[in-house]
């Protein structure tokens, strides 16, 4: 498990270096060129579904050659580039090609490393080892939404962007040091020898399938957490308040991801997945509805509890159900799936935001998070599983 907590410190740091940034990107580009919710939409949209492309690709050559350290350790690296290149961007374009750079880091580094949570788990602990990684991971958002918020409420907005960004650097460099204490559990002589999954997706899990399905049909409906943020500002929170906002997703995701990942391993996958569905849906229609301060505060809680009850148990569901020598390329599937899906859906989230107002976008997904729970309480199988063959 300690290399579990490696990994974890890995995220730790550079989520401090991210999430330093990521908030206020959408209120940069407010602010600095004068750009709409669709044209936001589009950035986020564009950004995530090109990176999110390399990650099948990244978790196949994972699984090919056995390299997860190295993979992982480039893709962590893109996000040190992402700092500079956001400190040079002039117009929103440049910002683009910056979150590019950064989501085609996510894209390499996500299957390698997620394998290595796997390699790492003790025993029947898988559900409380994505916990733990999720716990850091997220804890580290949190630091890094607090320093921004300290930040621009005691600078002035146009060069406190430019200096949260520079500062943004240290953690990042920090996160990559963290690589040199990680053990990489080695692959098996004859990995170059196997084929890629594609070749053999009929014979993938039937269970495998028809979640992968569920994520793209969530994920249409599951648009940018910028969104979110311009959601919060609707309602009257400025900047810095925005920014604490999303320190309380953050802080309630971190504090329940172990708890809820040690839950999944007791009760099986199923439950946490759909009760996760279902709170996604009332989380989305408390921001389509909300009228109040009091209100919003309440649905990012909400959003963090929804975030604690996914994001670790569906890479464990994956990890466990996917042929043992294609772990990387199923996890790396999955995120690609996701991607995909991430470009019409932060494009139709705009669109539906400037065509019939603020609360359109939160009501569709809302309707669209139902239907995968609907879907998965239908047909999912309960309980956990470990399918021993590859294909």
């Amino acid at each position: 498990m300690w290399n579990v907590v490696l990994l974890g410190l890995v995220s730790f740091f550079s989520d401090i270096s991210a999430e330093m940034v990521y908030p206020i990107i959408p209120l940069y580009l407010s602010a600095a060129f004068g750009a709409t919710p669709a044209l936001i939409g589009l950035i986020e949209g564009i950004a995530e579904s090109l990176a999110s492309l390399l990650k099948v690709f990244s978790g196949y050559i994972t699984d090919k050659f056995g390299k997860k350290k190295p993979i992982a350790f480039i893709g962590y690296a893109a996000g040190l580039v992402y700092k500079v290149a956001l400190i040079l961007a002039g117009s929103w374009g440049g910002v683009l090609g910056a979150r590019v750079i950064d989501r085609v880091g996510k894209g390499i580094r996500t299957a390698p490393r997620d394998v290595m949570v796997c390699d790492s788990a003790d025993g029947n602990n898988l559900g409380k080892a994505f916990g733990v990684h999720k716990a850091l991971d997220m804890a580290g958002s949190a630091i890094g939404i607090f320093i921004s918020y300290l930040l621009l409420e005691n600078a002035g907005k146009t060069a406190a962007y430019k200096e949260l960004f520079t500062i943004s650097i240290i953690p990042a460099i920090l996160g990559l040091l963290m690589f040199f204490f990680i053990k990489e559990k080695r692959a098996h002589a004859d990995a170059k020898k196997r084929e890629p999954f594609w070749q053999n997706i009929k014979k993938l899990d039937g269970q495998l399938k028809l979640y992968l399905f569920v994520a793209f049909l969530f994920t249409l409906g599951n648009s940018s957490n910028a969104f979110l943020l311009l959601r919060a500002k609707s309602v009257g929170f400025d900047d810095n308040n925005v920014i604490l906002l999303y320190l309380i997703f953050n802080l309630t995701a971190s504090i329940l991801s172990i708890p809820l990942g040690r839950l999944s391993d007791r009760v099986g996958r199923k439950k946490l997945l759909v009760a996760g569905y279902i709170v996604f849906s009332a989380v989305y229609l408390g921001f389509a509805f909300a009228s109040s301060q009091f209100t919003i505060v309440i649905v990012f809680v909400l959003y963090g509890f929804y975030s604690a009850m996914i994001t670790g148990v569906e890479r464990a569901f994956i990890a466990e159900i996917s042929p043992v020598d294609l772990k990387g390329s199923m996890l790396g599937l999955h995120s690609t799936i996701v991607g995909i899906a991430l470009l019409p859906s932060s494009v139709i989230a705009g669109l539906l935001w400037v065509r019939f107002g603020a609360s359109s976008p939160f009501l569709f997904g809302s309707v669209m998070s139902l239907l995968a729970a609907f879907i998965l309480l239908l047909f999912m199988k309960n309980g956990t599983m470990q399918v021993q063959k590859a294909v």
